[in-house]
């Protein structure tokens, strides 16, 4: 009988406990932990003590309660201890759920259309199903070289992917086949010409540790799933790729000398591409529709 261990939840108490040993951390062991750490409690706690609060609030038209925001407030009041920029984006982050808070609290309205998306226009949304089904897995690459720039930008397409509880632990390595050759040696693709090695910073998790490992490793593949689609979108192609063994991840471990809280997860080869593979088929949507209720 199949098994799926990705389901092995804790039970509510657990989490509860969990819960509370994070509301319960002393300013001293927030001052004394992990930067990493600290900054990763900064957008988890944010997030779920006052910016899901502050958002439904808004919505409803009502008054926050006085004190939702103190919590937020006393971690900021940390972070400056810590010595910690104002410019970087957890400081940013919190500032304006404070100021929302603020806001609310007294009655008033906030003004959240600024921050409305850009309307989708009919040729923004044709261009994005495009670019979902004209997307291949291309093996064969042309002996052209690929700008930083093309690789920091779909980088960061997978940065701005959805990220369970806001912990935001990928990271990455970016190795040019060219610099380290073999490295990847035992893949299935005749190698690079840039790989994009995609990974998790598990301290961040410690923020939210009950999270379920099915949710972690989801949380790297909507950065893959936003890696791939966006190589393609600048005219890159590429390939999402498996570590076939431990072998292979020790040897990318050890060159990198990757710590222990770095978790290897999957890598994507880019490049421009130079083969046009036919469309791998796919099933009607009636045909994978179980159930409507």
């Amino acid at each position: 009988m199949f098994r799926d261990t990705s389901m092995d939840y804790l039970s509510r108490d657990e989490v509860l406990e969990i819960w509370n040993n994070n509301m319960r951390l002393t300013d001293e062991q927030l001052l004394a932990m992990d930067e990493t750490e600290f900054r990763a409690r900064v957008r988890e706690r944010s997030h779920h003590t006052l910016e899901i609060q502050v958002y439904a609030t808004a919505y409803r038209h009502q008054k926050l309660k006085p004190n939702q925001a103190d919590y937020t407030k006393h971690l900021l009041e940390l972070w400056e201890k810590r010595g910690l920029g104002k410019n970087l984006p957890e400081y940013r982050y919190a500032s304006f759920l404070i100021d929302a808070a603020e806001k609310l609290v007294k009655g008033e309205d906030v003004d959240l259309t600024p921050y409305k998306p850009t309307p989708v226009t009919e040729q923004m949304e044709k261009d994005f199903f495009t670019i979902v089904k004209e997307r291949r897995s291309v093996r064969e690459f042309k002996d052209k070289e690929v700008p930083d720039e093309l690789i920091d930008k779909i980088l960061e397409a997978g940065l701005w992917a959805a990220h369970g509880c806001n912990v935001q632990s990928i990271r990455y390595v970016v190795v040019r086949e060219k610099n380290e050759p073999g490295l990847f040696r035992g893949s299935d693709v005749p190698g690079g010409p840039v790989h994009l090695v995609i990974l998790q910073d598990m301290r961040c998790y410690r923020a939210n540790s009950f999270t379920p490992v099915r949710n972690q490793l989801l949380d790297a593949g909507a950065a893959g799933q936003n890696i791939v689609l966006a190589a393609h979108a600048v005219g890159l192609e590429g390939v999402w790729l498996t570590f076939p063994g431990e072998e292979f991840c020790d040897r990318l471990r050890k060159r990198f000398n990757l710590p222990d809280y770095i978790r290897l997860v999957t890598y994507v080869d880019v490049g421009y591409g130079d083969q046009t593979p036919y469309p791998p088929q796919r099933w009607d949507v009636k045909d994978t529709i179980l159930g409507r209720y």
